[in-house]
């Protein structure tokens, strides 16, 4: 399978001005491929010239950078060291714009200097080692509270909004905290949702409660209180606690191929694999604004504060969905740069054309995660912005970003990986258990960013546990080398899908709609609507006997329970009823015929 034509190639000054360049140019080498090969043959070396050209602040320094004594597994970045993140993030001009965000149709600004303020006053009413829950959209109170717990020696556990009270209790008990950050409530196309109601359903012991215009109505009783009300406590300014390296700073969480999810700690030096990212690979700067809609529920909710800060950029904030052309005015009055996007919502901007005729020439390029994309979806956003490259990024939570993306000094090519990120290599295994062009992705540690332990798993059965060869670490997606040297992605190996951007296992999904009293068995499984492109769940149900319900009622009857239970962003694009399901003879559904059989039927209607 051959590669598309390019949609944006460098010129000599996108090469000459690209921090890949200089990088390269000081340590004596000629081109990008010399510099990744590089990275990944010093690791050390390569890791330590990256903190000091991100400007890590060390409390204490290491004598060492990395140690692999135990193995690559079990590999330890700066032993004996100290620092708190949070420092690195406010080494600017503090007169410099650090946040822009929309509020009630308004456009404000905040700086370093103000931001670091709002940390430090919020940061006194901390304590070091403990555990603060933050269920809230993206805001500039959620900015301000993750790194104030962070600089107070805590550490966050982060929920996603979306999530119903059962998925916030079950994410507050394993993260063990007792105490959560969230808003009276939210707007989301019109749609006003409870936030502090499903807070307290989750069964948390306080609530520090952000209002807003919305939410007047809703009352804050004891023992919750206001945010406004905690700040005007004042406390005086702290310093921030310096911990070891590998203390958690905050907990996200995961799906994987159980009911459980994953529960990934992140620790002080995480955001610095994140900022590499976005300063190599994103080309980011100090003139750039970084827009990419997230929440802290996601990866790329702490991704976008550190990426940002410590690049020393400027993040922008939407208080709505990013579906309609309020966001696109938003992108264009804040002056965005780099815009990041999830294919899926590329999809509704090109089927409604709510982005036409909007003036984004401050965009400079884009970058798109959290779901296999679409290549004309691509061609389609690098078009609103006069055709600037989209840099495709694929990582996981616990990589603390990409393995595998793009870069500004290569040509862009729509739904297509360029290389593997600096620092990572990575190996395709094919069905033989050997090296293929096609197969399942291995990462070949070790590498920051990289976790080393789950809070409520068993990260090594996880992660390494029989593993085609020695030295590899499982991930879990497919994917292709194409003639050229390029990757596509092909999705998921194991049995969990993204769905809205959002990773979720097949497990959790099936777990739902068997609290159907009508269901006796289901399989959750994900198809792209094309080659690459947004996944969309498929239920395959067998329905107990003397049941009779047509299609569109098993619809209606599975997205309630799925919303209900899970979160109302996993949308049922079909259900199939089914006399049995496809069984190993270890009992095990049969997944691959599913799909084989929703391609056909795809097939068989476009053929038609």
């Amino acid at each position: 399978m051959g590669a598309p034509s390019p949609l944006w190639v460098p010129s000599r000054r996108d090469i000459e001005s690209a921090n890949l360049t200089a990088f390269a140019r000081e340590r004596g080498l000629d081109s990008y491929r010399d510099l990744w090969r590089w990275s990944v043959t010093h690791r050390a070396d390569f890791w330590s010239a990256v903190a000091g050209r991100l400007g890590i602040r060390f409390r204490e320094a290491s004598a060492i950078v990395l140690d692999d004594s135990r193995g690559a597994a079990h590999a330890r970045w700066w032993p004996g060291a100290s620092l708190n993140i949070v420092d690195s993030c406010f080494q600017h001009d503090p007169n410099k714009v650090a946040l822009v965000h929309r509020r009630d149709g308004e456009l404000f600004t905040v700086t370093y200097g103000q931001l670091e303020t709002q940390v430090n006053t919020a940061a006194a009413h901390f304590t070091p080692d403990e555990s603060i829950g933050i269920a809230s959209p993206m805001t500039l109170e959620t900015v301000v509270a993750y790194l104030a717990v962070v600089k107070a020696g805590g550490t966050v556990v982060s929920i996603a909004e979306s999530f119903s009270p059962p998925e916030i209790r079950r994410r507050l008990s394993i993260g063990g905290a007792a105490t959560v950050i969230t808003q009276d409530m939210m707007v989301r196309s019109g749609r006003r949702l409870p936030m502090l109601e499903k807070v307290i359903d989750a069964g948390a012991s306080k609530a520090i409660v952000v209002r807003t215009a919305e939410g007047r109505a809703v009352q804050v009783r004891e023992p919750n209180v206001e945010w406004t009300d905690v700040l005007e406590q004042e406390r005086g300014a702290v310093m921030a606690v310096p911990g070891p390296p590998d203390h958690h700073i905050t907990v996200l969480f995961s799906s994987g191929t159980t009911g459980d999810p994953k529960a990934i700690p992140w620790t002080h030096l995480t955001p610095i694999k994140s900022a590499m990212d976005g300063h190599f690979h994103l080309d980011l700067g100090p003139e750039d604004v970084v827009c990419w809609p997230t929440s802290l529920g996601w990866m790329m909710g702490p991704w976008l504060i550190f990426a940002t800060l410590i690049n020393g950029c400027s993040m922008a904030l939407f208080d709505d969905a990013p579906t309609g052309r309020p966001f696109g005015e938003f992108v264009r009055d804040a002056g965005v740069t780099m815009l990041g996007v999830v294919p899926s919502v590329i999809s509704r901007w090109r089927e409604s054309g709510c982005m036409e005729g909007l003036e984004w020439g401050n965009v400079r390029r884009f970058a798109s995660t959290g779901e296999a994309s679409n290549a004309e979806d691509m061609r389609y956003v690098s078009r609103l912005a006069g055709g600037k490259p989209v840099i495709e990024y694929c990582g996981g939570t616990e990589i603390g970003g990409g393995y595998i993306t793009g870069t500004v000094v290569e040509p862009s090519f729509p739904s297509l990986f360029s290389t593997p990120a600096l620092g990572l290599d990575i190996v395709i295994v094919g069905k033989d258990d050997e090296p293929a062009d096609e197969g399942e992705v291995f990462l070949v540690p070790p590498s920051v960013g990289l976790s080393t332990v789950l809070t409520n798993g068993d990260h090594h059965a996880v992660y390494y546990a029989g593993v085609p060869r020695a030295g590899l670490r499982r991930h879990g997606d497919y994917m292709v080398r194409l003639a050229n040297g390029r990757y596509r992605a092909l999705g998921r190996a194991d049995d969990t899908m993204n769905l809205g951007g959002i990773k979720v296992s097949s497990a959790e999904l099936e777990h739902a709609v068997l609290s159907l009293p009508e269901v006796s068995e289901v399989a959750a499984v994900s198809s792209a609507d094309t080659l690459g492109g947004t996944e969309r769940l498929t239920l395959f149900l067998v329905p107990r006997t003397s049941v009779t319900v047509d299609g569109a009622e098993w619809r209606r009857m599975t997205q309630a329970a799925i919303s209900a239970t899970l979160n109302p962003l996993f949308k049922v694009h079909e259900v199939i009823v089914v006399e049995s399901l496809p069984r190993t003879a270890s009992n095990k559904v049969m997944r691959r015929a599913l799909k084989a059989r929703i391609r056909t039927q795809r097939e068989e209607r476009e053929a038609e």
